[in-house]
């Protein structure tokens, strides 16, 4: 699967990001809730983890997940993510991430794409499965990106994240018990290549245009819409990029206005 090894690239991204910190870096607080880059990290991990159980042993993962939830819901995420690594962090924490992150490519590039596989709520397939760990890869670390105050270089591989926030469009609203307003509107990208990627057909004045990372960073809530260039045109639009969410789970609100940027 092609996916399989964007989510490698990205990894590999990621990780000459962090290999030149220094143990006191770790514990750097990003604008992503607050979270350390020992707190992303660890997130990162226990769920490429939880992904790989799901392709390889569904009782397995299963069981493991019984197990996440009581814990997950009797404290929180972070907690449960530090206990289950016996408190890692800095360099042990990012050598365990940076050794187990391949193995998961390497299964899921040999799988069937159309293999289904189980998670938090509903089934997806390997394809999907992978996807979304590219994705939240790719959302998390520009957290840390923005903490070191470094300018991030995307590839055409965030294609499969564009794709992802355009299939997710019903979704966003169905999550929230809202009904989904048609049409959907179009997406017309310019990718980091300057190729134009149009998804979508003509809706009127429902579009959304501009560069693809920054359509990527709002379906993901790494930035709110008014902290990018993009041109969102037609009411659906603006109510979609008012609450888009391209991941798993209850609805989440988008970030205020500057709060998720680049430090300077």
């Amino acid at each position: 699967m092609d996916q399989a090894h964007d989510f490698l690239r990205e990894c590999r991204a990621v990780e000459a990001l962090i290999a030149p910190l220094g143990p006191e870096d770790f514990g750097r607080t990003t604008g992503f809730k607050s979270w350390t880059i020992d707190q992303i990290l660890r997130h990162l991990h226990v769920w490429n983890h939880a992904a790989q159980l799901s392709l390889t042993d569904e009782d397995a993962f299963r069981s493991w997940m019984t197990v996440a939830t009581q814990s997950i819901g009797g404290g929180s995420m972070p907690d449960f993510e530090e206990q289950w690594l016996e408190g890692a962090s800095g360099q042990p924490l990012f050598d365990i991430w940076r050794e187990a992150f391949p193995k998961v490519a390497e299964s899921f590039a040999e799988a069937d794409p159309s293999q289904r596989v189980p998670w938090v709520g509903p089934g997806m397939s390997a394809r999907s499965s992978i996807t979304a760990r590219l994705m939240e890869t790719w959302a998390h670390s520009q957290a840390i990106y923005d903490e070191l105050g470094i300018e991030r270089e995307n590839g055409d591989h965030i294609r499969n994240i564009v794709v992802l926030g355009f299939n997710t469009y019903g979704w966003t609203f169905a999550n929230r018990k809202m009904d989904v307003p048609e049409p959907r509107p179009q997406l017309v990208l310019t990718a980091p290549s300057g190729e134009i990627w149009t998804y979508g057909k003509e809706a009127g004045e429902e579009k959304i245009e501009g560069l693809a990372e920054q359509f990527c960073q709002v379906v993901t809530q790494t930035r709110n819409t008014a902290d990018t260039e993009l041109v969102v045109t037609g009411p659906n639009a603006k109510h979609w990029m008012n609450i888009a969410q391209c991941f798993a789970g209850p609805p989440n609100d988008p970030p205020n206005p500057g709060l998720r940027k680049m430090r300077v």
